[in-house]
């Protein structure tokens, strides 16, 4: 599901730490400095103009490589500031620390895989389901959190179609929509939600069956994402933790066992006809 409830602001943003906006104050006046705008900037780093925003709004983690590429776009002087900013930067501890860095990947990922056996994954809750799901959190959240994890999640679902060229798998098991987390109301709408999504070229939904005997996802939920450089990044969570993985070691067996997960799952159309005997069985 991703752990994107953790410290938002009443935008749904993340709430930046101060290291963040301090990292983020310093690219800004390294860029106007070289007198580039974002939009300018952005391509010669290789990533995007909004995502080059939310870095220097202190709203994202700067990936590792930042330095680096700045150093070629705005000269050796500004990449070692960044480097040495990058550095002083204090991570909040917990689960939304890691979550702001996975962020950023999956906004610009050209491949993004996500396996769930918790709940449906959040690019794909209808809002319904994601209101379902705060208002059962605990501790309890006010009517006002709970507004603001809705409208944070929902904001993140515009990957699907801001990104037409990111090819987006999602693995889900059975057992989620069998649960009808919200209700009998709300399971209906995730049934709709998930068809109608499914029909997109970049989006491919398979379900993992009740019964499976070759079942690979017994160590939990996992995210893989490739990045435009074709680097691959796994993550994970738990409760009130999570963890971004950047090993090739590491990322090679979510990559195996994902592969295995594809395979054992119902294919595409065989999900489409399940989904939609279990719509109309309600």
């Amino acid at each position: 599901m991703t752990a994107d409830h953790e410290s938002t602001t009443s935008n749904g943003e993340p709430e930046p730490s101060d290291s963040l906006k301090t990292f983020g104050a310093v690219m800004k006046a390294l860029r106007e400095a070289a007198g580039l705008t974002q939009e300018e900037f952005a391509p010669r780093v290789r990533y995007s103009p909004a995502y080059i925003a939310k870095i220097e709004q202190g709203k994202r983690f700067p990936p590792e490589n930042l330095p680096e590429r700045a150093t070629e776009a705005l000269g050796p002087v500004a990449g070692k500031v960044l480097a040495a900013a990058a550095r002083s930067l204090r991570r909040r501890a917990g689960l939304a620390s890691w979550f702001q860095q996975w962020a950023g990947i999956e906004e610009e990922a050209i491949t993004l895989y996500a396996y769930e056996c918790r709940g449906v994954p959040g690019l794909l809750q209808p809002e319904e389901y994601i209101r379902a799901v705060f208002e059962r959190q605990l501790p309890p959240l006010t009517e006002l959190q709970i507004q603001r994890q809705v409208s944070a999640r929902l904001e993140r679902q515009r990957l699907l179609t801001e990104r037409p060229n990111t090819a987006f798998n999602f693995i889900i098991e059975q057992s989620l929509l069998e649960r009808q987390v919200g209700g009998t109301a709300v399971t209906a709408v995730v049934f709709d939600h998930l068809l109608d999504i499914g029909r997109c070229n970049n989006v491919e939904i398979q379900l993992m069956p009740l019964r499976q005997e070759d079942h690979t996802g017994i160590d939990g939920q996992m995210y893989l994402a490739e990045s435009p450089g074709n680097e691959w990044f796994g993550y994970i969570e738990g409760h009130r933790s999570s963890a971004l993985l950047t090993a090739p070691s590491e990322v090679s067996i979510l990559l195996q066992r994902y592969g295995k997960l594809r395979s054992q799952a119902l294919d595409c159309r065989a999900t489409v006809s399940l989904l939609e005997q279990m719509r109309g069985a309600l």
